[in-house]
């Protein structure tokens, strides 16, 4: 008796392994989406980096705050609270240092806009275990202020970092992160504070 022959398959239709440019860049920049926009702005439409254009858009009023956190020991706290760090006041060299990074951003931050700020204020406190460092960016442009509020925190970070190194190197730095924005399409957005 004959083996019962195998019916052979219709050959199955190869799924197309070529993905679309915006599919691809949505799985690997997800960071680049956001639930205002479908499309990375930041991508052209072939998957390559470039400056967005924002000439279209309308000049608006724009603001943001960031902040930076930096953990130390109690005694390098303390020390800051009286002044008694061998590198000087540390509340003016941060704001200092962050006000030129916030001026400088496009220089750090390759696909940034260059902005002519309108102000840019730095204020520091202390708690039981940490620093923060909080900036606030406003301009009146075409494009957000976010990275400039965001580089000066960080910058602002790195310098509490310098000036407390000789009385402890386990300084810790994080997180930097947005706490509000204003202006542009996207209009105000403010992150839940829980500290």
């Amino acid at each position: 008796m004959k083996p019962s022959a195998r019916k052979k398959r219709a050959p199955r239709a190869r799924a197309n392994s070529r993905r679309s440019p915006a599919a691809l860049q949505k799985k690997v920049l997800p960071e680049y989406f956001s639930e205002i926009s479908s499309r990375p702005t930041h991508l052209d439409d072939k998957g390559r980096l470039r400056m967005v254009n924002v000439s279209a858009k309308p000049v608006t009023l724009r603001r943001a705050v960031a902040e930076a956190r930096v953990r130390m020991s109690s005694r390098a706290l303390q020390a800051i609270r009286k002044g008694n760090l061998p590198k000087g006041d540390i509340g003016a060299a941060v704001r200092i240092a962050a006000i030129h990074a916030a001026k400088k951003t496009s220089d750090f931050i390759p696909l940034c806009h260059p902005l002519s700020l309108d102000h840019v204020e730095v204020r520091t406190r202390t708690t039981k275990t940490e620093m923060i460092i909080e900036t606030e960016a406003v301009t009146t442009a075409r494009t957000g202020v976010e990275m400039e509020a965001m580089t000066a925190a960080a910058v602002g970070a790195l310098v509490v970092y310098d000036m407390v190194k000789s009385m402890e190197r386990g300084v810790t730095i994080g997180p930097v992160r947005l706490l509000e924005k204003e202006g542009g399409r996207s209009g105000r957005w403010t992150r839940l504070r829980t500290s």
